[in-house]
């Protein structure tokens, strides 16, 4: 058996030689385009800023965005909470405002993924420009300034507001199987594992 080389053409080489060239081209946007993305923060980094958890537990009042920014609605929830009990931040952060408005004690915080999350009525025990960790009391509930009691906590990107329920980790939801009417707790329904 003889093998036989072929010579490869000039124009083959320049392909090849091309080829090469947008693939390293490809794997470097790929690499900057993925690098600033392993910096942000994933969602199981906020907790519950009522409970310290990172599950959203009791909602006493959902979110309800208006349709317009003018319009009535509810930009945030509240969650049950003591008066007098600590908030938490919910997540690492800076501290971007903390006092009054319109007479109910609030505070905001900026976090690096681009998220301000917003805590009322909450006495601060932070001040405007302190950075923050997730689960670090930053005040303590006040009386409730509307009809609706507990913590009211908000967030949003930029102007647009978001359910903060959102920023926290998805629950693991398991199904267990229905016993059929009839069986008794405790024994397998016939024909299951034999």
């Amino acid at each position: 058996m003889r093998i036989t080389s072929y010579p490869i053409h000039h124009d083959e080489r320049r392909v090849t030689h091309h080829l090469r060239h947008l693939l390293r081209a490809l794997l470097a946007v790929l690499i900057v385009w993925a690098l600033p993305l392993s910096f942000l923060p994933d969602a199981r980094a906020y907790v519950n800023p009522a409970s310290g958890l990172p599950r959203a537990g009791t909602v006493l009042r959902s979110f309800d965005t208006p349709e317009h920014n003018w319009l009535p609605g509810h930009r945030g929830v509240d969650l049950p909470l003591e008066i007098g009990a600590e908030v938490v931040s919910a997540g690492d952060g800076i501290v971007v405002f903390a006092g009054m408005v319109a007479g109910t004690p609030t505070i905001s915080i900026d976090h690096a993924d681009g998220v301000r999350t917003t805590y009322q009525p909450v006495h601060a025990h932070v001040s405007t420009g302190d950075p923050v960790v997730v689960k670090q009391a930053i005040g303590t509930l006040g009386h409730p300034t509307t009809a609706h009691p507990g913590l009211q906590w908000g967030a949003r990107i930029g102007d647009d507001y978001i359910n903060p329920v959102g920023l926290l980790p998805t629950p693991t939801i398991r199904l267990k199987p229905v016993r059929p009417a009839g069986v008794p707790a405790g024994r397998p329904p016939a024909g299951v594992g034999n």
